[in-house]
């Protein structure tokens, strides 16, 4: 082989290798295991599927006949759920009308059997190194741009290739999600993973801001632009030069604002309030919001053309529901930051305290997880987070699986309770109320060790 098809191995990545010829996928195996690869093997389109919906790859390698189906549909499947999954398919018949159309569905390479296995590595060296330069990266270094993600999810960890091949560009991103899912988390991890990397990260909340105060914040003003202002002020727009201005709750903008960062957009420059000439400005721009902004369109509260400008690239973050995996590792996570700030040893949570959390609705997200775990963290007094803290947390009342004969005792308990209460102690009044004669209510005040003194005066309260 010569120097020049000489790729560096991308030492680590894991690769699915599809094919229903046992002898193959053995000898492929080892190849590919020698040159610093995670394999995994599939022998039909159903098995890859399974593996696939266990475990993230970097690469998939299929073969195009399979005995279920054809590796291309299979690719269909696989760029639906995985956009940014690079797929190589191999085949025994090929020809370049077959090759043509599959390169032109997005496949990553199409070899043709028998292939030099030197030149099979070289090319995936060459697909993981323009797919996913995450592969090529020291582990230290790659886990930094998402350090502040903690996932085991499928499906994040698909959002998170797709932000790191986006991150690349200079590509205006809309971050859709609910409240509490990590928008500005996700932002931030674009911005580290871009070349702007070194520059500003400049967050704004545009719902957060009154407007007069707003277009200030954003566009800045020149002093005497307005009463008070007494000084020259930098919006953040221009603090963001040569870096990222991250607009979260953009859905909230006003419509005067939005004509004004249209501008900013279109131009690439910015005017402060009170300026006549406008200054140039290098920036990416990633927009996130929690409202429906195809719904703003419709009803003319949002600008379409400032939505087309924003929403260049669109990323959606699930639900804290739709990552239910996550709960546990993520409740661990906090458990561990804020055991350091209260100054307490703590070991974790009780297995049906975790199952309570991975089962619980969560509709705030990861915020509400997070908060709800520092609410234990403060009040536990044992090393081990017990489970009715974390429903005390969670406001969900305990439910006491009491048999009949359990339930019966605690209602005539709470019954005499209520008779004695109601009648100050005096127990021929209360016997009269029950419908029952002294002699039997005194043995039923005995059975529960209540007396009538207690309910007189000023006695001590009795609680049911």
């Amino acid at each position: 082989m010569s120097a020049a098809m000489t790729v560096a191995t991308p030492a680590g990545a894991r690769l699915l290798l599809i094919d229903d010829d046992p002898e193959l996928l053995h000898r492929l195996s080892v190849s590919l295991r020698a040159s610093g690869y995670r394999v995994v093997t599939a022998t039909s389109a159903r098995h890859a599927r399974a593996r696939l919906g266990t475990r993230r790859f970097d690469l998939v390698l299929s073969d195009v006949h399979l005995p279920d189906g054809d590796g291309l549909a299979l690719f269909e499947d696989i760029h639906r759920q995985h956009p940014a999954l690079p797929v190589i398919l191999l085949t025994a018949r090929g020809s370049i009308p077959d090759a043509v159309e599959a390169t032109s569905r997005g496949v990553a390479g199409y070899l043709t059997k028998p292939f030099d296995t030197q030149a099979l590595l070289h090319h995936i060296g060459q697909t993981l190194r323009f797919t996913a330069p995450a592969a090529m990266a020291p582990p230290s270094g790659d886990a930094a741009w998402r350090a502040g993600i903690i996932s085991r999810s499928m499906r994040m960890h698909t959002l998170l290739d797709e932000a790191r091949l986006i991150a690349a560009s200079d590509a205006s991103v809309l971050i859709r999600g609910d409240s509490g899912t990590g928008k500005e988390l996700l932002a931030r991890a674009i911005h580290l993973a871009s070349p702007r990397a070194n520059a500003p990260f400049i967050a704004i909340n545009c719902g957060a801001i009154p407007e007069p105060l707003l277009e200030s914040e954003l566009f800045g003003h020149v002093r005497g632009a307005f009463t008070g202002a007494t000084s020259a002020h930098i919006g953040l727009i221009q603090a963001a030069h040569r870096g990222t201005l991250f607009l979260d709750e953009i859905g909230d903008m006003p419509p005067a604002l939005q004509v004004k960062l249209l501008r900013v957009l279109q131009e690439r420059a910015v005017r402060p309030v009170g300026a006549t000439r406008a200054t140039a400005v290098d920036l990416r721009i990633l927009s996130a919001t929690h409202h429906d902004l195809d719904a703003a369109l419709a009803a003319s509260q949002f600008r379409e053309d400032l939505y087309y400008r924003i929403n260049v690239v669109h990323l959606e973050l699930p639900t804290l529901a739709e990552r239910r995996e996550d709960i546990p590792l993520l409740a661990e996570h906090f458990l561990r930051q804020l055991a350091q700030k209260y100054g307490k040893r703590l070991s974790g949570f009780a297995p049906d305290a975790l199952e309570t959390l991975a089962s619980a609705n969560w509709p705030g997200n990861v915020r509400q997880l997070q908060n709800v775990v520092e609410q234990v963290c403060a009040l536990t007094t044992t090393a081990l987070i017990p489970r009715t803290l974390v429903e005390r947390a969670l406001r969900i009342k305990p439910v006491d699986a009491l048999g009949y004969a359990g339930a019966k005792q605690r209602f005539e308990r709470n019954y005499l309770i209520q008779l004695l209460k109601l009648t100050a102690g005096n127990v021929s009044d209360a016997a009269r109320l029950a419908e029952r004669n002294r002699t039997e209510f005194y043995r039923l005040l005995q059975r529960h060790s209540l007396t009538p003194d207690l309910f007189r005066g000023d006695g001590p309260d009795i609680e049911p």
